[in-house]
């Protein structure tokens, strides 16, 4: 089956990297994680990474301030990307990471052009911190970063779900799973999949999504073929 995509935007949450132990780092689900991305990757699909950091830090839970609770979130999500990295390089695929705040003594500085270019070489590339700046989630990095390195669609793999319900699957049975939505059904049903910032900036650019589980992470594999499997995310409906 051939690639559907010729370039895209692998969002995973902190989270999917930590196992059924939830939180911190579980080696042998990165490895399955990172086996599947390597399959796509070797079939020459361009890939770029967001990674979440909810599985060392939930900022938004804390008692202390915003702004420093998100950028220790942001520390969070680079522990994960210099994880996700030695996986890959270790696999023979030449990876980059690049932080949205300065930490040039382990990562590269975000800069567009560069990144864009590493993609075109067959480079993996994570990007890291966020936004770098509080009060932004890495939802929103993944829709800003999507757009801007003009990925095809985002790919959000999400632990303990296989798509959008109309309610938590975990704790509603008969929740409804849609196959298909538009960014407007997302805002105007308050569903929650990403915040309103990320949801809005993904309509605004016509960015596809497509929301899977990562549960069996051969599934990036799966959603990259164009399987029919989790949830597809398109434009207005009246567009």
């Amino acid at each position: 089956m051939s690639l559907k995509y010729k370039r895209v935007l692998l969002k995973l949450s902190g989270e999917a990297l930590s196992g059924d132990q939830g939180h911190g780092l579980d080696d042998d689900i990165i490895e399955s994680i990172c086996d599947a991305i390597k399959v796509v990757h070797d079939e020459g699909l361009e890939i770029a990474i967001v990674v979440g950091g909810g599985n060392f830090w939930r900022g938004r839970s804390s008692k202390i301030d915003r702004a420093t609770s998100d950028s220790m979130g942001m520390l969070g999500t680079t522990i994960n990307a210099l994880r996700l990295q030695a996986s890959l390089e270790a696999k023979g695929i030449q990876t980059r990471v690049q932080t949205a705040i300065d930490m040039k003594q382990v990562a590269e500085p975000y800069i567009r052009r560069r990144a864009i270019r590493h993609i075109e070489k067959g480079r993996i590339v994570i990007f890291a911190a966020g936004t770098g700046l509080p009060y932004f989630s890495t939802d929103t990095t993944a829709a800003l970063r999507a757009v801007e390195i003009n990925a095809d669609v985002i790919l959000a793999g999400k632990r303990g779900t296989d798509g959008i319900y109309d309610s938590d699957p975990n704790k509603n049975k008969n929740a409804i799973k849609y196959d298909k939505l538009t960014y407007i059904d997302i805002l105007n049903k308050g569903l929650g999949i990403m915040d309103a910032t990320a949801t809005s900036l993904c309509m605004e650019n016509n960015m596809g999504l497509v929301v899977f589980g990562i549960d069996d992470p051969k599934n990036i594999i799966r959603v990259s073929h164009g399987e029919n499997i989790g949830t597809i995310v398109e434009g207005d409906k009246n567009e």
